[in-house]
């Protein structure tokens, strides 16, 4: 069985094609500038340009990444009319994600007609939150009406991490209580009880949260109402802002690559040195509140590119919580630098465990997918992944 996992944005589409009886990824790549000078008209080209230049395999079935399924869709689907149509409902919670999502859907089932295509969606995980932790204390006509409420995102990052967490620690998912933390370009946690999402740090959209590579993360409201009245500012111009123009950007004025701010900071630049204050404070401060949240803490899970491999900002979110029952071993967090190892960094006296476990989270969209062509998916708190066995071994590309 082989399986096309397409991830389709504004202006690009990053894609994989997968050989499940293999377990071997037969190739890989990106299109970019849909839609800009130079690159191809749309998405629909582009695809065409994709089958084109695959190699000469028999595609099974195409899997679509969508950010934003709203309240509707809790598991991974077989896209028909009737789902299209909701994932176009609830477009405009995820304005600058799902159009595209949507294009790439509708341009692959001209290009790839008569198989099944399958959405996996962002969100999806994190819809067994309560009601008290999803619900703003905004007028209630808002959610009713429109759905203002606290969706979550990286749903299969945080849903991989939390199984492999599971098996590291010898318990069942359903036994398990964590904190996972991806820290990329974008950053989530979640706060993991007894193996479902029970709250977690992004929100309506992906802007809520901590501090990211250029959004602002949690934000007082009324200082966009005060900017606006400062500036002028339009909506459009306030999104662009505080979407690409806010977060480690916005302080440093230069950077929002981690490893460029660090060097900015060793060198006595202020601003840099503030920007890794400032992050590490926020991270620290939600494990704190995820602790609370959660009564009883099995493990905290550090995941994504500046999860999996920048020592240095997990030592500073680390610092000073050994009373919280966080004890980090500083030569085993030194070391875990490795987007291929899952490493535990705590100390052996420390009440809960930290890991280090690299994401996977195309995994889970290739296991959904060929579960459900084969009939045998379930939501994920009752699906067990190939990952769940102790004896599972990450295949890294």
């Amino acid at each position: 069985m082989i399986i096309l996992a397409l991830n389709c944005g504004s202006s690009s589409v990053k894609y994989k094609l997968y050989h499940w009886g293999k377990r071997q990824t037969l190739a890989s790549g990106m299109i970019e500038r849909i839609g800009i000078s130079g690159g191809p008209a749309n998405h629909r080209e582009a695809l065409q340009q994709i089958i084109h230049n695959l190699p000469s395999s028999e595609i099974s079935a195409v899997g679509h990444r969508v950010v934003h399924g709203g309240e509707k869709f809790k598991s991974s689907v077989l896209i028909n009319d009737e789902v299209l149509a909701a994932i176009k409902n609830v477009q405009d919670l995820a304005p600058l994600h799902n159009p595209p999502n949507i294009a790439g859907i509708e341009a692959a089932q001209e290009v790839l007609p008569g198989i099944p295509h399958i959405a996996v969606f962002d969100t999806a995980f994190h819809q067994t939150m309560p009601e008290h932790a999803f619900l703003y204390a905004v007028p209630y006509e808002w959610y009713a009406m429109y759905g203002v409420r606290r969706y979550g995102f990286h749903g299969t990052s945080h849903l991989y991490v939390s199984r492999r967490a599971a098996v590291l620690l010898g318990k069942p998912p359903l036994e398990t209580n964590l904190i996972t933390m991806h820290i990329g370009n974008g950053v989530s946690i979640a706060a993991i009880k007894e193996g479902i999402s029970v709250d977690t740090s992004m929100g309506l959209t992906p802007l809520e949260g901590a501090v990211m590579g250029t959004r602002c993360g949690d934000l007082d409201p009324a200082i966009i109402l005060f900017m606006i009245e400062k500036e002028g500012f339009y909506a459009e111009e306030l999104d662009t802002i505080l979407n690409k123009k806010s977060g480690l950007l916005g302080i440093t004025g230069k950077y929002m690559d981690r490893r460029d701010i660090e060097k900015a900071a060793a060198d006595g630049d202020r601003r840099a040195q503030l920007a890794v204050e400032i992050e590490a404070y926020r991270l620290r401060k939600y494990i704190g509140a995820y602790m609370a949240a959660l009564g009883k803490v099995d493990a905290v899970v550090f995941t994504a590119g500046a999860g999996e491999l920048n020592w240095k900002l997990r030592a500073a979110v680390l610092e000073g919580m050994g009373n919280m029952g966080l004890v980090m071993d500083k030569k085993k967090n030194e070391a875990a630098i490795s987007r291929e190892k899952e490493t535990l960094i705590s100390a052996d006296n420390s009440p809960v465990k930290i890991f280090v476990i690299p994401t996977d989270e195309e995994i889970v969209f290739i296991e959904d997918v060929v579960a459900i062509l084969e009939g045998r998916y379930e939501t994920h708190t009752h699906f067990a992944y190939s990952f769940d066995d102790p004896k599972f071994k990450r295949r890294v590309e």
